[in-house]
């Protein structure tokens, strides 16, 4: 091997030697400080991609070509097969504390005060079916793809299967888990079902490529809800206060603070009920187009541009209202002066245990942008650098269309929740850049060690972060080995670690802690210290060969 090395070196110009190592060193090393990152694209989509830190637009791995840059498919000469397998863990966690003078109205002791999330499993969403009520320690995922060349045709066609974006997580195994009031179980998949391709070799050096992902995108929200408001707490002591032990008998003549009796007491710590969502969207097309450019065997460049969609997502949703509100409604048009006030505040007149109906949620999914180079300075030595944007910031925002007005959300006017029949769940997503590293060493003529590095900085920003999506600023580590017949066979496998931490004093993020008068639905941990993180381990096999 250093005979080689030397060779190469001495065959290489100076200027091109130093153009190249100044490349990756610039690139490796001046832009890491400043590198941001994403949500969950390119998680899972190829293993050789992966093994590499996704940095493959300049040296699309066969079939993968399709997601990564549909111009390499040019690249495949032959009729070729590709089957993958996927296995990935995602477990976050989060511990809750109160701060000192921790206070909602009146009460002081949060019974989550101490208190850490449990056990999580992994949930996945089935086209047709849904999401399982089982789940697995871990998704699993199969992916094919079949690329079609004619000999000596500049064209070459092709299709696969893959998942560009997937979270699923389950707290359901234990009941009381506290992550359960933001999301005991939370799933948001995208499923490329087909994806025709085409790509045209326009030069020896220059191929152009486009693809159309067909992806079913899957989405299946359900949690239990809370609302630690200081004006619920406010009125729960002046329940205690007006109305006793036993009840008051002028109450009747009032506002029927009392008419809800003990269950009617307001606590801004109890649960108020439970929501679910199941929704989907069974077709939603997309674009890719891609350009390589190879002028050299040691340098190439390639650029990728993914469209993105306004999936419309339709579905059925479940409100559960436990008795607390229930009863505290019916004790107050129980009286006198009750109705009014509760008209004033155009609150319900009461409040079914359950309402269902059917839903809509136009959920974005969003425009990439990736390009990058790779630079071969010896013949068994390579590395990849790409940049990565996404444009998360589609998501400032989610707005969930029902058929009906919803009594628990007409509850929340009175907060400023002006339409029962929407619930609107903010975001407020940012769109980063970020890099991925990768590194391929040749060992002899048939073997590949490869390893990646993506320091991804998140596109939730501390005021959004919640448990539904906590995903903070992760580092993946990734390496992988490969196999390459003299007949054509691939043999590939990746295994990949991430970890995250986030640290959100009380009053940080208004989608988990904030003590806001009108922020009562999805704050669940109001006032509380949240700290927690995200370990994320995936490892994919695949295996591809000529047809």
């Amino acid at each position: 091997m250093l005979p080689q090395l030397q060779k190469d070196w001495r065959r290489r110009a100076p200027a091109a030697r130093l153009c190249a190592l100044g490349a990756v060193a610039s690139l490796g090393l001046g832009l890491a400080s400043s590198s941001h990152a994403a949500l969950t694209e390119n998680l899972g989509v190829s293993v050789v991609g992966m093994a590499l830190g996704n940095a493959v637009t300049a040296d699309p791995p066969g079939l993968d070509s399709i997601h990564f840059n549909p111009a390499g498919l040019a690249r495949i000469k032959t009729n070729r097969r590709q089957d993958a397998l996927f296995g990935a863990s995602i477990k976050p966690y989060a511990s809750f504390h109160q701060p000192d003078g921790f206070d909602i109205g009146g009460w002081k002791e949060d019974p989550l005060n101490g208190t850490k999330t449990g056990p999580v499993r992994q949930s996945i969403y089935l086209p047709i079916y849904g999401s399982p009520t089982w789940s697995l320690p871990a998704a699993f995922a199969a992916g094919l793809g079949l690329a079609f060349h004619e000999p000596e045709s500049k064209w070459t066609f092709g299709t696969a299967t893959y998942v560009p974006q997937a979270v699923g997580i389950d707290r359901t195994k234990d009941p009381n888990d506290p992550g359960r009031f933001d999301g005991r179980k939370v799933v948001i998949q995208r499923l490329v079902y087909l994806s025709p391709t085409a790509a045209y070799q326009l030069t020896d050096t220059l191929s152009l490529g486009v693809s159309v992902p067909i992806a079913h995108q899957g989405f299946m929200l359900n949690t239990e809800m809370r609302m630690p408001n200081e004006l619920l707490g406010i009125i729960g002591k002046l329940q205690d206060a007006w109305c006793g032990d036993s009840g008051n008998p002028i109450d009747v003549l009032a506002f029927g603070l009392c008419g809800g009796g003990k269950e009617g007491r307001l606590r801004p710590f109890n649960s108020v009920g439970s929501m679910n969502f199941d929704m989907t969207a069974p077709m939603d097309p997309t674009i890719n187009v891609g350009v390589l450019w190879e002028p050299k065997e040691w340098f190439a460049a390639g650029a990728v541009y993914q469209f993105g969609s306004s999936s419309t997502l339709t579905g059925r949703y479940t409100f559960n209202a436990n008795p607390m509100l229930r009863k505290f409604v019916d004790g107050m048009y129980a009286s006198l002066l009750g109705p009014i006030m509760a008209a004033t505040f155009a609150m319900p007149s009461s409040i079914p245990e359950s309402q269902s109906g059917n839903a809509t949620l136009v959920l974005p999914f969003p425009e990439h942008i990736q390009a990058g180079i790779k630079i071969k300075p010896l013949s068994f030595l390579q590395f990849n650098v790409d940049v990565n944007w996404t444009n998360w910031a589609r998501w400032d925002k989610m707005t969930f269309q029902f058929d009906k007005q919803i009594s628990l959300l007409q509850m929340a006017r009175l907060f400023g929740q002006g339409d029962a029949s929407k619930l609107i769940i903010p975001r407020g997503y940012k769109s980063p850049l970020h890099f991925g590293y990768g590194v391929d060493l040749s060992v002899g003529k048939h073997f590949h060690v490869r390893g990646g590095y993506e320091p991804r900085r998140s596109s939730v920003p501390s005021s959004a972060m919640d448990l539904i999506a906590p995903l903070p600023d992760l580092k993946v580590y990734s390496a992988g080995v490969g196999y390459q017949s003299d007949k054509g066979l691939r043999i590939d496998a990746t295994v990949a670690y991430a970890h995250g931490r986030f640290n959100l004093p009380a009053n940080t993020s208004c989608n988990l802690n904030c003590t806001n008068f009108s922020n009562v639905i999805y704050n669940p941990y109001a006032g509380l210290d949240v700290n927690g993180g995200i370990y994320i381990r995936y490892g994919g096999i695949s295996f591809s060969h000529p047809f």
